[in-house]
């Protein structure tokens, strides 16, 4: 099948990766422009673009899709089905009407719920217990196409959104694959749009800890916002970084820490407390507790949060 790939991050070239693998003919690979990433902001590459380059695939990385030269472009190459997955811009209707069998989306949930950009984060969030992969046909709305397929996925209690992402990744490969192989005989659902939840984009802000909250809510978030933005608190005005915790025993004034041993900073909570095990003091790196407390001895009654 002649395909048109439209993808950005490590998600998305897992499935190109599997799409080739598959011996499909990828006509043409769309990807966002080099970024500045790292210390030095260096431009740097995509994900996907590093992998279509690697295997010597057509790569473009237009600015926009919605100038009639670049939809020509497109146009010429007459794809069979055009596959997307976090590209990061939006596709015009020109574009969605132009291949064979239309756009197909690999969603990193089970839609209707958590349309949107952060669909994993959001979910570990609201503590769901089951994600997965949607593949969709795209339409003019946000993430509201029909849907052809839909693969579960578990979320267990000690996911973060980047061993999340890791898995469903590898899900979403395999379930563009297999959608592929039966495409024709595919029924596409309409999505209930009663039932739809909206996973917006995350912000630092929001990841800093609210230590009225209850500490389940609070390890939740932990592991949601690792690696990006990474869930944060104040101590003595500074930002504190937290990678790992976990909620345990505990009553006090929200905020305040309990004690503090070998493994742990035990701090208070809305209601039961939070175990920090990992932290990241501004301006170093990730470190256990046991060598932040080393560098930093702390005595109960601190207060986080300010």
């Amino acid at each position: 099948m002649r395909i048109l790939f439209a993808g950005t991050p490590p998600f998305a070239a897992a499935a190109l990766e599997a799409l080739a693998d598959a011996g499909h003919d990828i006509v043409r690979v769309l990807t966002q422009p080099d970024r500045p990433a790292g210390r030095g902001m260096k431009l740097t590459p995509s994900a996907v673009k590093q992998a279509a380059l690697a295997r010597g695939l057509s790569l473009s990385q237009p600015a926009s899709l919605k100038t009639p030269e670049a939809q020509a472009e497109l146009a010429a190459l007459n794809a069979d089905v055009m596959v997307v997955a976090a590209y990061g811009l939006i596709l015009p209707q020109a574009v969605l009407d132009l291949p064979r069998f239309g756009c197909l989306n690999i969603h990193a949930s089970l839609l209707p719920r958590w349309r949107g950009a952060a669909p994993i984060q959001r979910a570990i969030l609201a503590g769901d217990t089951e994600t997965g992969i949607t593949i969709m046909q795209m339409d003019a709305g946000l993430d509201t196409g029909a849907m052809l397929t839909k693969t579960p996925v578990p979320i267990h209690d000690t996911d973060t959104a980047a061993s999340l992402h890791d898995t469903l990744a590898a899900a979403g490969a395999r379930a563009i694959v297999a959608a592929l192989e039966k495409l024709s005989t595919l029924e596409p659902e309409a999505q209930d749009d009663r039932q739809a939840t909206y996973a917006a984009k995350l912000s630092k802000e929001e990841a800093q800890l609210d230590w009225s909250q209850p500490a389940e809510v609070l390890a939740r978030a932990v592991r949601a916002y690792n690696p990006a933005p990474g869930a944060w608190t104040l101590l003595d005005g500074a930002p504190l970084k937290i990678w790992a915790a976990g909620a345990v025993a505990g009553t006090g004034q929200p905020g305040t820490l309990l004690r503090a041993d070998a493994e742990q900073l035990v701090v208070a909570c809305g209601s039961a407390a939070l175990a920090l095990h990992e932290v990241q003091p501004a301006g170093s790196k990730r470190m256990p507790a046991a060598a932040f407390l080393a560098g930093r001895p702390l005595a109960s009654g601190t207060v986080f949060g300010r």
